[in-house]
């Protein structure tokens, strides 16, 4: 089992299969709107933009689990990050990430990494290789641009060509 065997409902209801994704790599973070990182949004967005033409996808989760910081509904979680962080990577519908209802993609993380892997507060990022196979977590203290980040990123991206 890996990371490319589970989907998730994208914020606009579309499905949004991780196998899609499989030969790439993937930065899956649970996100919420009213949280002291929110502003890793930011972040998130700087690094979609700079790594997407070389493959990797940036994945927010907007969770309720913490602090209950992501109230909204998929509209108003949507408008907030694309009228705030001008966010266009994929976003997902809503989803509990820690707990017996967590989505099966962090039951997955926590049956593969113990307790120690499951988020402990919003924006808690995962990498996901190429192979679905876990490469990194970081927890929400770590910026997404922070260099322990992109540098696995960049370890799992193909090298750069041309000038």
């Amino acid at each position: 089992m890996n990371a490319h065997d589970f989907a998730f409902t994208a914020i606009d209801g579309r499905e949004l299969p991780l196998a899609q994704y499989r030969g790439r790599p993937l930065l899956v973070v649970n996100t919420a709107s009213f949280c002291g990182f929110t502003p890793q949004y930011a972040d998130l967005e700087a690094v979609w933009q700079r790594y997407r033409q070389r493959g990797l996808v940036v994945i927010g989760v907007p969770s309720n689990d913490f602090g209950e910081q992501e109230p909204g509904t998929a509209e108003e979680i949507k408008e907030f990050c694309e009228s705030r962080f001008a966010v266009d990577f994929p976003l997902t519908r809503k989803q509990d990430v820690v707990g017996p209802g967590a989505h099966a993609f962090f039951r997955w993380i926590a049956a593969e990494l113990g307790e120690a892997g499951t988020p402990r507060w919003n924006f808690h990022k995962y990498l996901v290789a190429p192979d679905g196979s876990l490469a990194g977590t970081w927890p929400s203290s770590v910026r997404p641009t922070d260099r322990a980040v992109t540098d696995e990123i960049e370890r799992l991206l193909p090298a750069k060509t041309g000038g």
